[in-house]
């Protein structure tokens, strides 16, 4: 059943068509990629769909009384509401009697008993009670600080919350923009997993490649200003289009030929105006008209780094390294040797500690303990995922070029509108100011500033944000064939497997291990982030379980929260023994298998895949008992 349909959509920018004449539907159950250069007109297009924006042609239908929720590109501000503020705006005007609820029980005075029951009798009325629910469980899902200000928080933990905002309506069409930005591993991962399960219809932009793969089962590509639709993974949309450029390719070709020939047969004389030749003549005048309609496909990207002079052998020692802020110990007692030509990719959950590190090297921050002796002949380029490298007033000629006229790259002397235009800045792109350009062309900003200084030391933290499939392929052969050292923070899977040799990896509390390969590599072997970030969580939760007792006279709102505390807690118990439930069974399946005759006889690969689900269930099995039993502690 269509839930939405756009018919004829068009919208221009001055002379620049973004959308032609495009038609579109989306139907529940359907789970949608959306793909195109940056600029190309995906967040518009989402924009459109979500109702915020108006096309300048065409019609956009909706069923009546279907639900839309957006998650932006870009993250919630970082201001004074609190996350169970900005959660419950997700449910609108219900959302603001719980959060004027929730404050209200929080003070505990008098004064504010009137206006609890008003705003009580209004929410049994909208089914407060029901989508309060809601709002606690999608908090407890993403591991939400409930009461904690947005402005304490992380980019990472802000997008989780304005997650949380588009997931807790429950809508009919979803839409994702970037979703994975700014996020972890293990939330990538439970995103995955719950947009596979998500039944309503679903809309996203993303340039992660392995979460693509992951959700979605259509694709939609955005390419000159037209809309082409595909039913199928990712992968089989690859070889699709691969096969639709080539035809398009001799398409063009075979016209181009033809009109050539018209073009001769015009300039031979007076024969080609006779009466009986008028409509050749006219037919050659419609292949003009033609030809200059035709889009010509965008270029590809083609920059490379300015590489440097060899580093010395060592690039970067550190021995017995601590560094905590305040009382809380992000790194404890690293040692670890960087040398020249490394390719190490830094592991880690939010708030681990991986940029930290980095600040460590690059001497922007003093370790508390330990040192830190640098190589010799170092030349480093930073990228910093903040973008701090951008003054948003100036140009890209003043941010990237220094406001030169001419750059030299690699020894070779390039003009500044030549060298952006490798980068896709098209001439009136360049002279528009960083602050308005798009997150994926702010990126490329960045690295055509980096790649413009001679370097032998990439130090790269979260590269991969906002930039488009086709960018984020090229900067993966840049890495390869770069010559020096490449130091990186990603959660991007499939970049860090195509890029590095060998991970650092955050274990919890503040321990970080070497290992070999790269972020698959380390899973094979059994590593698992979610299994660090449980244990992490587990051992905190005691202290966050444990009701307090003062021994006097008990409020309303005390009350009231030990009665959905002890609800909680309930809850939890019965979804742990359903998942111990399941994971015993799980468990036992795999054993059989395992002690079936011949199995290890069989295909190695396929032998590796059982013992690792072994190996991954019983990490969870006992993450599970040990929860368990801190619960029935807590209940005793």
């Amino acid at each position: 059943m269509s839930l939405l349909r756009l018919d004829k959509v068009s919208l221009n920018f001055g002379t620049h068509i973004l959308l032609d004449e495009i038609d579109f539907q989306i139907a529940k159950g359907q789970r949608i990629g959306l793909l195109g250069r940056n600029g190309a007109g995906k967040t518009t297009l989402m924009r459109i769909v979500a109702g915020s924006a108006q096309p300048d042609g065409g019609e956009r239908w909706i069923r009546p009384g279907t639900a839309v929720a957006w998650l932006e590109q870009s993250l919630p501000e970082a201001g004074s509401e609190t996350v169970y503020d900005l959660v419950a705006d997700g449910l609108s005007d219900v959302g603001d009697l719980l959060k004027r609820y929730h404050h209200l029980t929080s003070l505990g005075d008098a004064a504010s008993f009137a206006e609890l029951e008003q705003i009580q009798a209004k929410l049994e009325l909208n089914d407060g009670w029901n989508l309060s629910t809601k709002v606690d469980a999608i908090i407890d899902r993403l591991q939400l600080p409930a009461g904690e200000v947005m402005s304490n928080l992380s980019g990472g933990w802000r997008k989780r919350v304005a997650l949380a905002r588009a997931l807790v309506k429950e809508p009919e069409i979803l839409l994702l923009d970037e979703p994975t930005n700014h996020l972890d591993i293990p939330a990538i991962e439970w995103l995955e997993q719950a947009l596979q399960e998500f039944t309503g219809a679903l809309l996203l932009v993303t340039h992660d490649r392995h979460f693509l793969e992951k959700v979605v089962n259509e694709i939609a590509e955005i390419d000159r200003g037209k809309l082409h639709q595909f039913a199928g993974t990712y992968t089989r949309f690859l070889r699709f289009r691969e096969e639709q450029l080539a035809a398009e390719e001799s398409a063009n070709k075979l016209f181009d030929r033809k009109l050539a020939e018209e073009e001769v047969w015009i300039r031979q004389g007076i024969k080609a105006r006779r009466t009986r030749n008028e409509g050749r003549v006219r037919a050659l005048k419609a292949m003009r008209d033609e030809r200059r309609q035709r889009r010509s496909q965008q270029g590809k990207a083609s920059f490379e780094a300015s590489q440097g002079e060899r580093s010395g052998k060592l690039v970067v020692e550190l021995t017995r390294v601590s560094h905590r802020f305040d009382t809380k110990e992000i790194i404890k007692n690293l040692s670890a040797t960087v040398m020249r030509g490394d390719r190490i990719g830094l592991i880690g959950v939010n708030g681990a500690g991986k940029s930290t590190l980095l600040k460590l090297i690059l001497g922007k921050l003093t370790p508390s303990e330990g040192s830190v002796k640098l190589g010799t002949k170092l030349e480093i380029a930073y990228f910093d995922q903040l973008r701090e490298h951008l003054d948003p007033e100036k140009d890209l000629i003043d941010n990237v070029c220094g406001g030169q006229d001419f750059i030299e790259i690699n020894g070779k002397r390039k003009h500044a509108i030549t060298y952006l235009n490798d980068f896709l800045f098209t001439p009136d792109r360049v002279r528009t100011p960083a602050g308005a350009l798009s997150g994926g062309e702010q990126n490329r900003a960045i690295m055509a500033k980096l790649f413009s200084k001679p370097a032998n030391i990439l130090v790269l933290d979260e590269p991969t944000n906002d930039l488009d499939i086709e960018t984020l392929e090229l900067l993966e052969d840049i890495l390869i064939s770069f010559e020096g050292t490449v130091l990186m923070v990603s959660h991007d899977r499939q970049f860090m497997d195509n890029t590095v040799t060998s991970v650092m990896v955050f274990t919890g509390g503040g321990s970080v291990e070497t290992h070999v390969g790269g972020y698959t590599d380390w899973t094979r072997g059994g590593g698992s982030l979610q299994h660090i970030q449980d244990q992490e969580n587990f051992a905190s939760r005691p202290n966050t379980l444990v009701a307090s007792d003062t021994g006097g006279k008990r409020s309303p709102q005390q009350m009231q929260a030990e009665r959905k505390n002890a609800n909680k807690k309930k809850k939890e118990l019965e979804r742990l023994m359903r998942q111990i439930d399941k994971l015993e069974s799980q468990a036992q399946k795999l054993e059989a298998e395992m002690a079936a005759e011949g199995f290890y006889d069989g295909d190695q690969s396929d032998v590796e895949a059982v013992l690792k689900k072994m190996e991954e269930n019983r990490l969870e099995l006992n993450a599970a008992y040990e929860a368990w039993e801190i619960l029935e502690q807590d209940e005793d």
